[in-house]
């Protein structure tokens, strides 16, 4: 642990809990609404940094609700630690599929033919989102037949179902024990919306048609269609 000169303590303990922004998660997410890619890790990071920023609020919120974080009481530290490093490392994948599926649209939309292997050697030269499987990803986008996602590449696919259940163990302890973790939960959100080929955007759908007369595609036959479901 880096220790505070000043102080004594740990350094980290002794920053404030504000995270800035210089704009760049704020435009990627501006640029996936206007494609129309799911970005959410990347959408509740930027959204958590501008929670951060209301600290006045959210100790006045603290003060009304309190914020008593449930300690760990597994028997295994150690265990549970490892599950973290699960959880994080399926949520970064997440995070770069939905990265590289923006890159990969807007290359379709705009004809800009991105080497999308190429993008992912060239962040690791000091970009701030190089990671040691950035050249994982090169090799999936210059394969002979890339994914339409990186969650389809086998590899990364492979460490999804193998993680899997420590990350729903992480999200789930976080949630019992009153901690935020937005982009680890918006990533299994993703991923589980992904991989869920019915899901419940039925019944979405036919509320926009009910209150808003936004017509609905049938499952049986071609078209679009309105009901009148308050007749």
């Amino acid at each position: 642990t880096v220790q505070d000169p000043e102080s004594g303590n740990a350094l980290v303990d002794m920053i404030a809990p504000i995270a800035g922004s210089k704009g760049t998660g704020m435009w990627t997410v501006q640029e996936a609404l206007a494609l129309g890619v799911p970005l959410p890790t990347i959408a509740q990071a930027v959204f958590a940094r501008d929670l951060s920023a209301k600290s006045d609020e959210r100790t006045a919120a603290k003060e009304r609700y309190g914020c008593e974080h449930a300690p760990f009481t597994g028997s295994d530290r150690a265990a549970f630690l490892e599950a973290i490093r699960q959880a994080l490392y399926a949520s970064k994948i997440c995070s770069y599929a939905q990265g590289f599926a923006l890159l990969k649209t807007a290359s379709e939309r705009y004809d800009w033919n991105l080497d999308l292997g190429g993008i992912a050697l060239l962040f690791r030269g000091g970009c701030i989102i190089r990671a040691a499987f950035l050249e994982r990803i090169a090799e999936a986008y210059r394969a002979p037949q890339p994914p339409a996602n990186l969650l389809m590449d086998d590899y990364f696919a492979g460490k999804l179902a193998a993680y899997q259940p420590a990350w729903r163990q992480v999200v789930t302890t976080a949630a019992a024990s009153g901690v935020a973790a937005p982009a680890f939960s918006a990533s299994l959100a993703y991923f589980d919306g992904y991989r869920d080929a019915e899901g419940p955007m039925n019944l979405l759908q036919a509320q926009r048609d009910c209150f808003g007369a936004h017509t609905y595609r049938r499952t049986d036959k071609e078209g679009s269609f309105h009901f009148d479901w308050l007749g």
